[in-house]
């Protein structure tokens, strides 16, 4: 079976999404991160500021707390669904079922949100992880307009909530490398890396049809 999709998990600031739209320009493929927001957001019928919020991490313990308690009162189970209370759990479950959806229309990349771990048994799907060294990742921070101090608690804190999210609903330790067809260190330019991308694929691609063909 052809690949038809790619999945681009990433370490904060290592440029994985720019890498990712490039490497959906190059394909003609369709490209899902702001967009993927953007349909989470539609189907929950809330603003994309509200999503992004939840995407990739866990509730904090207050707010989990709170969750518990509105369910388990009278008044809080008659006020929920007015409060219309879009967490990491509802955020989740649409992406649970937003993904394999994208992944059956095909020629399409996938910018992180749990894809190559909720697409990890599809046989047309090649993921892809992006990492940099620290230093590098503050760099490119920095030039997106954050201070030295703000990138590197971004930096460290970003990927410690992903890790936690992994964990909590895949029981992986983030990134779980065997996981992952191709990881990339994109210290070494976007280009290098989209065309280092390519290329594994075109590679990966050819194998499978050798291998097919000789059973």
């Amino acid at each position: 079976m052809a690949i038809r999709v790619i999945t681009v998990e990433r370490e904060y600031g290592s440029g994985g999404g720019d890498i990712a739209a490039q490497l959906a320009a190059k394909l003609g493929w369709k490209l899902w991160d702001q967009l993927l927001t953007e349909e989470i957001a539609r189907r929950l019928d809330c603003d994309c500021a509200t999503v992004e919020k939840h995407e990739e991490r866990k509730d904090p313990a207050y707010y989990r707390l709170l969750k518990s308690f509105m369910r388990g009162s009278f008044e809080g189970s008659l006020n929920a669904p007015r409060l219309k209370m879009v967490d990491t759990e509802c955020v989740r479950e649409v992406v649970q079922k937003l993904l394999p959806e994208i992944a059956v229309e095909g020629n399409c990349v996938i910018v992180g949100r749990g894809s190559a771990y909720y697409l990890s048994k599809r046989s047309d799907a090649f993921h892809v992880f992006i990492y940099a060294p620290f230093q590098e990742r503050v760099r490119r921070l920095q030039a997106a307009g954050k201070s030295e101090k703000e990138a590197m608690e971004l930096a460290e804190v970003v990927d410690r909530e992903r890790a936690d999210f992994i964990n909590k609903y895949f029981d992986v330790d983030w990134p779980g490398r065997h996981r992952f067809h191709l990881m990339v260190n994109s210290g070494m330019g976007n280009e290098v890396a989209v065309e280092i991308i390519l290329e594994a694929l075109a590679r990966y691609t050819k194998e499978r049809k050798w291998s097919t063909a000789v059973r």
